[in-house]
This record gives C-alpha cells, structure tokens and sequence, in this order.
C-alpha cells in the first residue's frame, strides 16, 4: 500500500473507466439507491483509514470512527495485507456495481462514477503480481530511492504525530517497533520480486543506500525517531529524557537491524542489477506501462501520443524562451546553454549555506503573501488553510523530489506544508523560485487540496482520500500559467523565463516518460534530453529522470491535466462568451473534488449548459 499523507504518494487513483454514463440524466428505473450507495461509500473510506492508522493520524479522525486507537500502529506492509487489500477492493467493485447510477440523482451520480472508476483501476493495478498496487499508485519496486516506508516515515512522526499526554508518547514507541517490521516485511516482499525477475535498476539501488546508510550512520541519540520525540514530550511535560531512552533501546535492538539488513540485501542486489532504466524489463511491461499510465494521466493515450505531445509542446516553449532570453540580452548559443548560464549568474544564485538557504525560505513566503493577496481577482473561494514552506528533510533529500506539497488536517490543528529540497541552493536561481511556489503553493495543490477538504456536501471519500494525477498535478501546472496570466511577472522578465522553462521541464517529461519506459531509453539519453531542453542542471535533472524510473507515467500526469484544464476553459469561454465567469469555473473545477479529466469533462459540459439556460 502506497499511504502517504503528502499529495506526491497518491492514495487512490483512477482512469477513466467507466466514466462515459457519469452525468446522464438519472430516471428512477429501479427505485433510488442513494441511501445504499452512501452507506457504501462511507464503508470504503472507513476500510481505507481502518487500514491506514498513519492517515488517521493525519486526518485527524476520532478513534471511534475507525473501531477504536489507532496512535500506536502502522500500515500493514506485508506480502499477505497487500494481497487482503486487492481482495478488499475487489469487494467494492461487486458492491458499487450492484448500484445502478440511474437511480441515483446530481452529486450521488458522481460519487459512484468516481469510486468504481477508482476501484477498478486500483484493482486492475494489482494483477501483475509484484511491487506496490492496493489502491495506491502502481509502483514497481517495493523499494527505492522514493518508495518504501524508510522514506516517509521518519518525516511523518516528526511532523504528524502530535504528544499530548502518555498515550501518545506511548503510541509513539509502539509506532517505532511498528516501523521496524515495516522494513522487514518490504525487505521479504523485495527479495521475492526480484525472484520474479523485478529488480531496480542499479543507480536506483545506490541512490536508496545512500539514503538508508546517511538514517543508520547517524547517531541514535541525534535521530528524528528520538530527539522530536524528546521535544515533543518535554512540550507536554512528561519525561522526555525517559521516554528518549527507550526509544534509543528500540532504535538498537529492532530498528538498526532491519535497516542493516536491508542495505545487506541491496549490496547484494547491485551486483547483479544493470543500468537498465525503463519497466520494459519487467514482466508484462508493455500492459504494466500502458495500466501506469492510464491511473496517473486517466485517459488512454498511447505512449507514441503522449511522446510526440511532449515533443510539441516543448518547440513552443523553446521558441518562448530563445524570446525572453533575448530580450534579457542573452543571444548566443541553444535555450538550454542560456538557460544554464542564467542559472549561474551570481545575482541569481543563493549561497550553498544555512544562511543563504534560511534566504531563500524567507523569499518563498514573501512570494506567497504577495500571491495571497491578488487570489480574490480570479477565485470566488479561497481555502481557510494557511501555508507552511517547510525544507525537506536531510536524510531524505538525496532522492527526495525538488519540491512537494502536504496537506493540511481537516480540523485545522496542521497547516499545508511547502517542501523545498535545499540539497544544493545552486537547484534554485531566484528566477525560477515564483512558479514552484504557485505550482507547491498557491494558487496550486494548497488551493487544490484544501479546498476539496474544506468544501460542504461531498463524502469524505471525494474530499479527503482521492488523489487523481492529471487532476492534481494538472492543477498545479494549470495554476503557474494562471499566475502569469494575473501578472505575477509583469516586472520580472527574469521569472517569466522561470515559468517557461517549468513548462518545457513538464513537456520534457512526456517524451522521457515515454522514452525510459516505452523506447527503452537509457538513463542518460534522458538526462541529456531534458538537460537540453530545459536548461536545468545535470545534478537536478538526474534525480528528476531517477524519479521517473522508479513512477512511471507520474510525471505525465503533468502535462496532461494542464492540458486537459486549458481546453475545457477555453471551450466554456467559447461557448459562454459574455456568460463566462473565471471564478465560477475555477470554483467548478475546484469544489467536487478530485476526478478523472474524462469526468471533469462532463462537469464542465453541464456547467456550460447550465449557464446557457440561465
């Protein structure tokens, strides 16, 4: 299972099957089946955080909700739940298809689109027997540089579980002895994939050593695991020191070990790994691919599509580029060796040190309070959530994205968090600072995301628990160009250029995407294509191109959504003309919730009609 309580590890995905009877007009054939279909979904959404104490946790959810505490356990990583959980999902398939959408009415109609939708998927994601499926994004490799529960979890009881008294604390030390068996049960899944001929490539296998061996080669008495423990305690006044104690036991006895084991049997596995980047090594890789792609972009685009898209796209912004590089009197050479040497221009560079990365914090809050403050000119509703920009953990930030967002608790005790990777501050000229924040920020996944939490009248399944890529992430993208379009860089002709290259970086994506996974790519066609069409640098690119090795098709989902979101604007300003409110059609995108784009779609059809009619 693939929980996370950051939007970059989706809890459920979907395509879009069974998305073409969405929004018909419902007739009661067979008598109204609403109170059987919310009786469902409530059983669904309460079987996922059942199953994931770590999303309870950040959610917030009353213990009684789920059958009673949930402070001191993890997730289930066993080769045994993950083949419950298929089981489970395939159980909702039946149920959610016993319910008929046409005796259903408005809402009701969308909320069992979207749930079958995401169901089926999920479920068809697990046929191939190996890596990560449940109803998480499809992952190939149990473990990596990205996946895996070493990963996350640190971060998580640093930044998630709360001490208010002693059973928290208590519940923290059982969570460490949970996390140890989390590490042995992927450790056991991994070795029995590689069994089945599935094994990381090996820059994949260095890169997550790396990570595991920084975690292990630091001192106990200095580990997150232990110190925000101590700090947290001694905030509730209970005995830290005591309390830090056992968790160092802990740390010794059980955690270590398994984290020692772990790197011994990847030791073992780099040897005879390759350098092959792409799942088409893999069983089935074609189909695996083709199910990838289909859960992150929801649609069926051909992986030839999606590459010549990217190709496309990428020329107009190369153009866009070679103009604003010009204009900034950079003439010579291709866009990308400009853009390069912008990146190294002394004016735009932070020191590489705590001082100048404490800056560069500094700078991304004074660009989302100055963000805030245009929002009301093209937003009807604004999130209540206020925004955190957080750095990303030290011991994460070798294989950790540039940046990613996490969302805020629904009761408002946790703000959303903006997380930027300051491995190396040479990553982040000043420029190209502006659209990751609108993208990570606002208007992007904050706006996103807590405005689906906080809307009234949609079941918690469709507020807080899915996760869809091309909606999310086209969101996001869909949001940088919107901030340009508001005139976020009507004086900055240097940070336009930021937007710019992020847009040929998503168009860069579809065709290495497309390249690693479909046209067996090496590594280093990528980071060479993507370095040429961005600008970007080499060290940058590489942990970008390492990411889609380990997600496929994730990062088309990108390009896609913005796509797909420009399109439907485009079409409701067309057919509306005078009648056309971009307030409205944000709040129209925004306040249902995630969705497949095939039933945004449709959403936007009836809204178009709707406003027609009126």
């Amino acid at each position: 299972m693939n929980f996370s309580i950051s939007r970059r590890k989706a809890l459920l995905g979907a395509s879009a099957i069974g998305a073409t009877t969405l929004l018909a007009s419902c007739n009661l054939l067979q008598g109204d089946q609403t109170d059987a279909l919310k009786a469902l979904i409530d059983k669904i959404s309460n079987d996922i955080l059942k199953d994931s104490p770590e999303t309870c946790t950040s959610l917030v959810i009353p213990p009684a909700q789920v059958g009673g505490p949930y402070i001191g356990r993890v997730s289930d990583r066993s080769k045994a739940a993950e083949t419950a959980r298929n089981t489970m999902v395939a159980g909702w398939i039946d149920e959610l298809e016993k319910i008929n959408p046409r005796n259903l009415k408005g809402t009701d109609v969308l909320s069992h689109s979207i749930a079958l939708t995401s169901a089926k998927y999920s479920h068809d994601a697990a046929k191939f027997g190996f890596g990560d499926a449940g109803y998480g994004s499809p992952n190939p490799y149990v473990i990596s540089q990205l996946t895996g529960a070493y990963v996350g979890f640190p971060d998580f009881m640093a930044s998630q579980h709360e001490i208010k008294d002693q059973a928290d604390a208590d519940g923290w030390l059982s969570r460490l002895e949970g996390f140890a068996k989390q590490i042995s049960d992927e450790t056991s899944r991994m070795v029995e994939d590689v069994g089945k001929g599935v094994v990381p490539p090996n820059f994949i296998i260095e890169t997550a050593l790396k990570q595991l061996n920084t975690f292990k080669s630091t001192a106990v008495n200095e580990s997150v695991l232990v110190t925000s423990l101590i700090s947290k305690a001694n905030a509730a006044h209970l005995d830290g020191a005591a309390l830090g104690a056992r968790a160092t036991t802990i740390m010794n006895e059980k955690i270590l070990p398994v984290y020692g084991n772990l790197i011994a049997e990847l030791e073992k596995l780099k040897t005879t790994s390759t350098a092959d980047a792409g799942v088409w090594k893999l069983p089935q890789s074609a189909d695996y691919y083709k199910t990838a792609l289909a859960y992150w972009t929801t649609t069926a685009k051909t992986p030839d599509e999606i590459h010549e898209l990217g190709k496309s796209i990428g020329a107009d912004m190369t153009k866009q580029m070679d103009e604003g590089l010009k204009a900034l009197g950079h003439s010579e050479g291709s866009v990308g060796t400009r853009m390069a040497k912008l990146s190294e221009d002394p004016q735009y560079v932070y020191p590489n040190t705590d001082a100048g990365k404490a800056t560069l914090l500094a700078d991304i809050n004074k660009l989302v309070v100055a963000m805030q403050a245009k929002l009301p000119e093209a937003f009807a509703t604004l999130p209540k959530a206020p925004l955190e920009v957080k750095r990303v953990p030290v011991y994460t930030e070798a294989g950790a994205p540039g940046g990613y967002y996490q969302s805020p608790a629904p009761d408002g005790s946790r703000p959303g968090a903006y997380y930027i990777n300051l491995r190396d501050t040479a990553a982040w000229p000043k420029w190209s600072l502006p659209t990751l924040t609108y993208h990570e920020g606002i208007p992007g996944h904050h706006d996103q995301i807590s405005l689906a939490q906080e809307a009234t009248g949609l079941p918690f399944l469709r507020s807080k628990l899915l996760w869809f890529g091309a909606y999310g992430e086209g969101w996001a993208l869909y949001s940088e160009t919107l901030a340009d379009e508001m005139g976020a860089y009507a004086n900055d002709a240097a940070g336009r250029l930021g937007y710019l290259q992020s847009m040929a970086f998503r168009a860069a994506r579809l065709v290495v995407d497309t390249g690693l996974h479909h046209k067996r790519w090496t590594r280093q066609q990528a980071i060479d294509y993507m370095v040429e069409a961005t600008g970007d640098t080499v060290d940058s690119i590489t942990t970008e191109v390492e990411r889609y090795c380990v997600w496929p098709g994730q990062a088309c989902s990108y390009m896609i959504g913005r796509v797909e979101i420009m399109a439907l604007r485009e079409k409701a300003k067309t057919e509306l003309g005078d009648k056309f409110d971009l307030k409205i059609f944000h709040d129209k995108i925004l306040l249902e919730g995630p969705m497949p784009l095939a039933v945004l779609a449709q959403v936007i059809d009836e809204w178009i009609a709707e406003r027609k009619a009126a």
